[in-house]
């Protein structure tokens, strides 16, 4: 038996004018999904608990069977790890964005334009981010370069006790007055930021990347703290050799600690210019190798949805349905029985332009059944069936175990 999870982040969404009162999963174009899903189980899943924010962290650990109650401690760890930071237990790691402020005169009067810096690419962000070590690294502090916008910061002997650190995407296009560190604990956070944007405002690559019309990365943001805390391995808990395909180092991070296969894709950007047909083919050698379970996590369905890009976020569906999801099956039938789950890990609504907790649609199909679905894979769809699954975390046994 072969598994497929097929991760479509922030997929879900709320009717939206622009697409006729549609959801962008319900006007995509996606005929192996809504094929799949006429004789699939389909209904919608509880991915994130009440009381939990609704971070691509939280949402893949309960959708990989990983209880965040216990397995959880921030986002930024599981990062750290993917690129090779190996956290004592008295570090406290913290992501690192590199965003686009506005230019007012005072840093807390300044407005977040990007929390992406124009989606920076890797090379870029790496020379913004060795600029900032020069001035930040020390005994106490270090940063590490990660992927496009997404960098860590370790703390030695650092603190939890921080009070609210914002994900920058939650406030994209608003004030940062009253979304800065404000607890006694992060003024050191705080300084690092504001002095962060002197140091990158005239910063010659930024100079360069306003010339062509680009976003500057001139400022750093700091936000989803943690700690490292150890995950079950995935083989151990479940019986399966697995393997990881993802182009963020989130998710990167929680396959190498679970002991998953964590595979790189070149060109994968988690976007929608990312390497689609890559992922495919990254999970049908997984698959031919003797791999039993693959997980495929697509970022872009969620970046568009952070900003507000309506067609963009159609459009992804459309990529995933076409690019990966068609020949992945197409390979897997070839190959015997086998299981597919679509899902994504949270709703990211185009009108909110970040994270909600809202359950979200799922499908299991499996090869060797034929049960009676919906005739869509949508929201609306799956609420109509009834079947709720209140306890994300389990839903992976059931798909992998029934």
């Amino acid at each position: 038996m072969k598994y497929l999870v097929l991760l479509c982040d922030g997929m879900a969404d709320r009717p939206v004018p622009e697409l006729d009162g549609m959801t962008p999963m319900e006007k995509a174009v996606k005929p192996c999904m809504d094929d799949l899903v006429k004789r699939s189980e389909t209904g919608l899943v509880k991915t994130v608990a009440d009381g939990l924010k609704p971070g691509s962290d939280v949402a893949n650990l309960s959708v990989l069977g990983y209880d965040p109650a216990l397995y959880y401690s921030g986002r930024s760890p599981l990062e750290a790890g993917s690129i090779g930071i190996d956290m004592k237990p008295t570090d406290v790691s913290l992501r690192c964005n590199l965003v686009t402020l506005s230019d007012e005169p005072e840093y807390d009067d300044k407005t977040i334009i990007d929390y992406c810096a124009g989606d920076i690419s890797t090379a870029d962000a790496k020379i913004i981010v060795d600029s900032l070590k020069e001035v930040f690294d020390n005994d106490e502090f270090t940063l590490y370069a990660g992927v496009s916008y997404r960098h860590c910061l370790i703390w030695n002997n650092g603190t939890l006790d921080l009070g609210t650190l914002t994900p920058p995407h939650d406030i994209t296009g608003k004030p940062i007055r009253g979304h800065l560190p404000d607890h006694p604990n992060a003024k050191k956070l705080y300084e690092m930021m504001r002095k962060s944007y002197d140091v990158l405002k005239d910063h010659p690559l930024n100079v360069e990347r306003v010339r062509k019309g680009l976003n500057p990365a001139n400022s750093m943001w700091f936000w989803g703290e943690g700690v490292r805390k150890p995950l079950a391995d995935f083989k151990e808990k479940y019986g399966v050799n697995a393997s990881m395909i993802s182009a963020v180092d989130l998710l990167k991070g929680i396959g190498k600690f679970s002991g998953m296969n964590v595979v790189t894709v070149p060109g994968a950007t988690g976007y929608l210019d990312t390497n689609f047909e890559g992922k495919a083919q990254a999970a049908i050698d997984e698959f031919k190798r003797g791999q039993d379970f693959v997980y495929i996590h697509v970022e872009a369905p969620d970046e568009c949805g952070h900003r507000y890009e309506i067609q963009n976020k159609v459009r992804s569906v459309e990529l995933i349905d076409k690019l990966i999801l068609t020949p992945v099956k197409k390979a897997l039938e070839e190959m015997g029985d086998y299981k597919i789950m679509i899902l994504p890990d949270h709703p990211t609504p185009l009108s909110l332009r970040t994270h909600t907790n809202d359950p979200v649609p799922y499908l299991i199909y499996d090869s060797r059944k034929d049960v009676a679905g919906t005739e869509k894979f949508s929201e609306k769809d799956a609420a109509t069936t009834g079947v709720f699954a209140p306890v994300g975390h389990e839903l992976m046994g059931r798909f992998i175990k029934n």
